[in-house]
């Protein structure tokens, strides 16, 4: 038996890839299909099922392609859900086999009403794995709140219960020698307290994930894990729809995108198409010069996160600007990994072929740590700060006053329009999205700080962790 863990760090998700004696599984594969594909042709084995942990909301799976490409049946645990593909449903205690080994069917229900983990046992009969799904993370549970934004009668509440029932009937008397392969990472909007690690024992698990802790009650169980949550990305429940409904190939998609124009067609079909222009440049490269009215999400970074979490149609045709050609195919497929499918084209040789054509650019301008050191010693400075609340309340510059990106729009309003002001966040990377959404608005007063808080944590200016409500805004 082999199984593979594939996991993708850009949007902390792991899919699973099992094999022996000539028949493959494949556990919560990505969007793109090629990579299993290669697999099973690299090992000339055949894929026999596509199982599924739950209808996924922060990506969208690869399961409806990867089934009509192989031919293998797609299976999901205990479900009433109609979807828009073939499919088994699982019942709980269910066991598949796949050549020698068998994978046995736990539904634990709380993440989502269908959640389930498929226990692993090799050739001779031995329990050696369990694929948790977003059940059981290391260090962490599945968030019991996402499901009431596509069915309202299932509240976080009610499917917290069913998680503490699931994790003390179905996981926990589960052998400690086991290994846990979860579906997510730290950086996963999926869970709030998730490790760095990406396997762990289970019984190492019951002795340091907080919600495996046997002495809480079923009320202090949900209430731990209900208290900070944040608010789920926007683009979770329509990445749920997808997944249930299915989507078009992912092959159509990228011959689509990847059609490059010229500066002439790219700006009529801007304006006509009223397409978003999506700049995947550095922050540092988009901030010198770029297209008026582009959103700047670096492709280095979390870029699907954060392209689901401030473009809120995920029907939104998009143009893409990059300063290599040979990245365009890697965004689109980014991009289609959180159901944003509708590029329609990139402009060929990126921006330069733009500022060589001599259309109108604009700017963003920064300035360094040390220079906003000198500015706060001489005056009063207006300094927004759109890390996440938990890394501002971590540590922030005094007086500064937090508005987390991902909150941005919702606080439009209170960006003053005519005092200068300062943005920042950790390292420039979010603060450069915050800027090119506010010059988009309108806004022209102000300056971003190249580092971020990291650099500014090198100089003088005065930090706290102490936390008091601003009126400067």
């Amino acid at each position: 038996m082999k199984l593979e863990q594939i996991y993708t760090g850009c949007i902390a998700e792991a899919a699973y890839y099992i094999t022996s004696n000539g028949e493959a599984a494949i556990v919560d594969p990505l969007r793109e299909t090629q990579p299993y594909m290669e697999r099973l042709e690299r090992d000339g084995v055949q894929l026999k099922y596509i199982f599924e942990t739950h209808f996924h909301a922060d990506f969208v799976s690869g399961h409806v392609d990867l089934a009509r490409k192989t031919g293998a049946t797609i299976v999901y645990g205990p479900t009433q859900i109609k979807t828009g593909f073939a499919m088994h449903i699982g019942t709980d205690g269910e066991i598949f086999t796949v050549g020698g080994i068998q994978i046995k069917l736990i539904h634990t229900p709380g993440h989502t009403m269908e959640s389930s983990c498929f226990l692993i046992s090799n050739e001779d009969g031995k329990e050696q794995g369990l694929i948790s799904g977003d059940t059981l993370f290391i260090g962490d549970v599945g968030r019991p709140d996402l499901a009431q934004h596509v069915i309202a009668d299932l509240t976080q509440d009610k499917l917290a219960r069913h998680l503490f029932h699931s994790l003390r009937t179905k996981i926990m008397p589960l052998s400690d020698d086991l290994i846990v392969y979860p579906n997510h990472g730290a950086g996963s909007a999926c869970g709030k307290n998730m490790s760095k690690e990406t396997t762990d024992t289970l019984g190492n698990q019951k002795k340091t994930n907080y919600a495996l802790n046997p002495n809480l009650t079923e009320d202090e169980f949900v209430t731990a894990i209900l208290t900070g949550l944040t608010t789920p990305p926007q683009y979770f429940p329509k990445n749920v729809l997808i997944n249930i409904q299915g989507y078009e190939s992912l092959d159509a998609i990228i011959e689509r995108g990847k059609k490059p124009y010229n500066t002439k067609v790219f700006e009529l079909i801007a304006n006509e198409t009223n397409a978003l222009i999506l700049d995947i440049r550095a922050a540092e490269l988009f901030a010198k010069g770029y297209i008026p009215n582009s959103i700047n999400i670096g492709i280095d970074g979390s870029f699907a996160m954060w392209v689901g979490e401030m473009i809120v149609n995920i029907k939104q045709n998009i143009l893409i600007v990059s300063d290599d050609n040979s990245k365009i195919e890697e965004a689109i497929i980014r991009l289609s990994r959180v159901g944003y499918d509708n590029v329609v084209g990139f402009l060929d040789g990126g921006f330069q072929t733009w500022k060589k054509a001599k259309k109108e650019i604009e700017i963003i301008n920064r300035i360094s740590a040390k220079q906003l050191e000198e500015k706060y010693k001489k005056e009063k400075l207006i300094i927004i700060d759109v890390r996440k609340a938990s890394e501002y309340q971590s540590e922030h510059i005094v007086n500064s006053i937090t508005i987390p990106l991902n909150e941005l729009d919702k606080h439009i309003a209170e960006f003053p329009k005519e005092l200068p002001f300062i943005i920042i966040c950790a390292g420039g990377y979010r603060s450069m999205i915050a800027a090119s959404i506010l010059k988009q608005k309108g806004f022209d007063n102000f300056v971003d700080v190249i580092g971020g808080f990291g650099a500014i944590k090198s100089t003088t200016i005065p930090k706290t962790n102490y936390i008091c409500p601003s009126t400067l805004l």
